[in-house]
């Protein structure tokens, strides 16, 4: 072997270890942040949050099981000593926060989305207030980076908070002057002075809770007629939209039906296939984000729902 064809060897491997590196950085980089993209925690995944902050989702929904002292453990079995949303949930996601000056992501605009969902077999109204009060506390601990209602002012943080599942929280979150959670709403609450956007400011519902498209066959007219009529009011209304529950088919099927919300403007399409999500919402955002002051942004003061009020542009805040 000669000197020359050594050469060319060195200058090969080199060439392909400067891919490789190019290659890693690229990989290290972070992930765009997907505002539309929320992920559904699997009951045994042992850690939820970092796969989803790896791929950029706004958001999360983890279920919780009321345990000993009001605490919230992970998954709907019984408690497991360590596995609470305090320590795997609540704590690295503002840590994160507070090392990026208040952001999860560089280009972060509106708030990461964590909804907290009740569920298990105990009921007990006594046990179910205990948790939410221990909820309440834990959240108060961040406040500082906490979406909160003030009165009737709504001011964005860097994470929004809801609660759902088993625990009816809407008339303890009402006596509350300042919340830093909100309760989860259906568009049924669209126009209702009872529960208005400071209280309810977004609508979720499962997917087959009005539809029957399993994406499988082009929608029928009447369901996207009706699909893109829901978010209208709901937006015109001063809400976000989250629609989870989607028909478990294969991947093309999935994305038709994720680019059938993302058309109608759903805000926030919620799903198990986190990396599917994500590469399918990096090609084709949601139109309807604009970019806004870096957060927490000016409060944002709202009258009573209207139901038919005229849409514009900021209909609604992204709380």
């Amino acid at each position: 072997m000669n000197g020359t064809t050594i050469a060319g060897g060195l200058a090969g491997l080199a060439g392909v270890a400067g891919a490789a590196s190019a290659a890693a950085v690229l990989l290290r980089r972070p992930a765009p942040y997907l505002p539309a993209g929320h992920a559904l925690a699997p009951a045994k995944n042992a850690d939820p949050l970092p796969a989803v902050l790896r791929n950029g989702l706004g958001g999360l929904t983890v279920p919780v099981t009321p345990g000993p002292h009001g605490e919230l453990f992970l998954g709907p079995g019984g408690p497991q000593p360590g596995r609470t949303l305090r320590r795997l949930v609540l704590t690295p996601l503002f840590a994160r926060a507070r090392s990026r000056g208040g952001r999860l992501a560089r280009d972060q605009q509106v708030p990461f989305r964590l909804v907290v969902e009740f569920t298990g077999a105990n009921r007990e109204a006594e046990t179910l207030l205990r948790a939410y009060r221990m909820l309440d506390q834990q959240l108060r601990d961040h406040a500082a980076l906490l979406s909160r209602c003030d009165g009737e002012t709504l001011v964005p943080g860097a994470v929004t908070v809801s609660v759902t599942g088993i625990v009816d929280v809407r008339e303890l979150l009402a006596e509350q002057t300042e919340r830093y959670a909100f309760a989860d709403g259906t568009f049924d609450d669209i126009g209702s002075r009872s529960a208005p956007p400071t209280l309810v400011p977004m609508i979720s519902e499962p997917w087959g809770r009005r539809f029957g498209w399993d994406g499988c066959e082009p929608i029928p007219a009447e369901e996207r007629h009706l699909l893109h009529a829901l978010v209208r009011q709901a937006h015109d209304d001063g809400r976000t939209v989250r629609i989870a529950g989607l028909p478990d088919g294969s991947r093309r099927a999935r994305r038709a039906v994720w680019a059938e919300l993302g058309a109608a403007g759903v805000d926030v399409i919620a799903d198990a296939d986190q990396r599917g999500l994500a590469r399918h919402l990096r090609r084709h955002p949601v139109a309807r984000w604009v970019p806004r002051a870096p957060l927490p942004t000016r409060a944002v003061r709202r009258s009573s729902p209207r139901p038919n009020a005229p849409r514009s542009n900021r209909s609604h805040e992204p709380v």
